[in-house]
């Protein structure tokens, strides 16, 4: 018999709280995979992302990656293919001049929200053979190729156009990254430093441009690149090369 403040008699079993199953992860899928190492590649920079890294991104075994990713070359041209993709350029009842600026504009936006997957935009698609290109990354040139031939301009000059008018967004783009800097304060100082120390005789046109040197707005000098570029293209389309 039990009296008022014994113990229980016999073990004592404790009850534990049923949390549940497990939260399921979603089923790998290439789309995932890439948004994944985008991820890595936003926060870490393009060599922080490895199968492992990766691996531990997405809580999976590294190996299990292979299937959708043979190597990390296939992951970085999938990186690139993946922010090309979110690149619209719709075909079609549009101005081509009014297509290309807007592109333009938007590509400038993803390079900015993406600035460490710019190497790879820039440099890794020209490097690769054509048809060893993931489809993905070759969908700006067939459709701004659409937009070009549909106002006129032959397909060999279209092509010319596309090329020159990217080679002006990649400029443009990696001009502005190097411009971005952490504290504008200090660039300042360090321009007007550096200005004095160049002899004046020599180089009178660049100290007479301090204000203009110090400051950078991408937007504006992406808008006056294009201008000149569309005027240009604009008598190609009126002239047509021989």
């Amino acid at each position: 018999m039990r009296t008022s403040g014994s113990e229980p008699s016999g073990p004592i079993v404790s009850v534990g709280v049923d949390a549940g199953p497990a939260p399921r992860r979603p089923p790998l899928s290439r789309e995932v995979i890439l948004a994944a190492a985008l991820a890595v590649v936003d926060r870490d920079g393009l060599d922080a992302l490895t199968m492992r890294r990766l691996g531990n991104e997405l809580e999976r075994d590294p190996m299990s990656l292979y299937r959708h990713a043979i190597d990390r070359t296939a992951l970085l041209d999938g990186v690139a293919e993946f922010v090309l993709n979110q690149l619209v350029i719709p075909t079609g009842g549009t101005d081509w001049r009014t297509q290309l600026r807007r592109t333009a504009n938007d590509f400038r936006g993803l390079c900015l929200q993406h600035p460490n997957v710019v190497p790879l935009l820039v440099t890794r698609p020209p490097a690769t053979p054509l048809g060893l290109r993931p489809i993905g990354t070759l969908r700006p040139l067939e459709q701004l190729l659409a937009v070009l031939i549909d106002a006129g301009f032959a397909p060999v000059t279209a092509l010319r156009i596309y090329r020159a008018y990217f080679a002006l967004l990649y400029g443009y783009v990696l001009n502005q990254l190097q411009e971005t800097v952490t504290d504008p304060e200090e660039s300042r100082d360090l321009l007007r430093l550096g200005l004095r120390r160049l002899p004046a005789t020599d180089f009178v046109h660049i100290r007479t441009l301090e204000a203009e040197l110090g400051t950078y707005d991408g937007a504006a000098e992406l808008a006056f690149g294009l201008d000149i570029l569309l005027t240009g293209i604009d008598d190609t389309l009126n002239n047509p090369p021989s």
